[in-house]
């Protein structure tokens, strides 16, 4: 087969290659091992030396056209590909778009934040402190020594004789009264993490959230703490919201008191009724000396809640375990806005 005629059937078939493998089958037919120009190269051998370079010349020059039509044709495929691909793929923007659904705030971490922002507008800063505690800071410092037999209200998990999950947010309470030295006024709130031992169930659980506050100064007085109260309980729960104080005893604060809050029956003074919601009182002197404030000088007040208890009132929550075990269906019921 002549020069030509191998340039002529060439151009011939390259213009029915439809996709990759059939290119790459026409380079091999033509400039294979045993392709079209190797078996023509073989007659360079039957020319005169005189003839051979100028045959050689003219194969290379159909080689060098072969191959770069091929490369035109592959581009050209290429190029075919991507526009199919792209018609394929091709997107509406006039369709409506799909429903995202997005995370949410879990409801207990919801209240506490309500509860933190409350109290931030009232001048109180928030505190933090370590989950593994002492038995000093936990305890000791709390008006509670070793011994006492008040340390059975907590059923404490112990690491060694004197390290333990804490069981309150109270340590946080000592430790900045600590760092203050003696000198008031001291205003915090301590949300965080607790640990008792305790069975698990619709109303308690092993781990739990608590929300402490405290506020020591000079001239504090019960009425302060009355007044911080119902301000609070107001603001979570609504303007018609009653709080009732009831005689009770901690360690750490003298008076000490339970407070209620009003649930239902509010206009009826003789048949409203009460649910529990926090405990309070005033800073145990005892507890003042230990870290550093002269109580003849400072008084101050304390108060303590759990905010899964304050959830489970406002929300309509039955067990205590839904806060915790992640059910996506339970935490969509408070964040529908964030889907709709």
């Amino acid at each position: 087969m002549s020069l030509e005629k191998i340039r002529e059937e060439y151009l011939k078939l390259v213009k029915e290659v439809k996709d990759e493998k059939e290119l790459y089958d026409l380079r091999v037919k033509f400039l294979g091992k045993k392709g079209a120009l190797t078996d023509i190269m073989k007659g360079a051998r039957d020319l005169s030396p005189e003839e051979r370079p100028s045959f050689g010349k003219l194969v290379n020059e159909v080689k060098t056209f072969i191959n770069n039509s091929l490369e035109e044709k592959r581009a050209e495929l290429a190029k075919a590909a991507l526009e199919l691909k792209l018609a394929s793929e091709e997107i509406d923007v006039t369709l409506p778009s799909r429903k995202v659904s997005l995370g949410g705030v879990n409801p207990l971490n919801k209240i506490i934040e309500e509860i933190e922002e409350i109290f931030i507008s009232m001048g109180y800063s928030v505190a933090e402190g370590p989950e593994v505690e002492t038995d000093k800071f936990n305890f000791e410092m709390l008006n509670l020594p070793k011994d006492h037999p008040a340390r059975d209200m907590q059923d404490s998990f112990y690491i060694t004789n004197e390290l333990l999950m804490r069981t309150q947010t109270s340590p946080v309470q000592a430790r900045e009264m600590l760092k203050a030295n003696g000198e008031g006024p001291v205003k915090i709130i301590c949300p965080g993490k607790v640990f008792r031992r305790d069975n698990d169930d619709a109303t308690h659980s092993h781990q739990f959230t608590q929300i402490e506050g405290l506020v020591v100064d000079k001239n504090i007085t019960f009425s302060d703490l009355k007044g911080t109260l119902e301000h609070f309980i107001k603001a979570v729960f609504g303007e018609n919201k009653k709080i009732r104080l009831r005689p009770s005893f901690f360690p750490f604060t003298e008076p000490s008191v339970e407070v209620d809050v009003s649930w239902g029956n509010e206009d009826d003074e003789e048949n409203i009724k009460w649910l529990e919601i926090l405990g309070a009182g005033m800073v145990h002197p005892n507890v003042l000396k230990m870290a550093g404030f002269d109580p003849e000088v400072y008084s101050g007040f304390a108060f303590g809640m759990g905010p899964e208890r304050v959830a489970m009132l406002k929300y309509g929550i039955s067990d205590i375990r839904s806060f915790y075990t992640n059910d996506v269906r339970f935490l969509q019921q408070f964040n529908s806005d964030r889907n709709d």
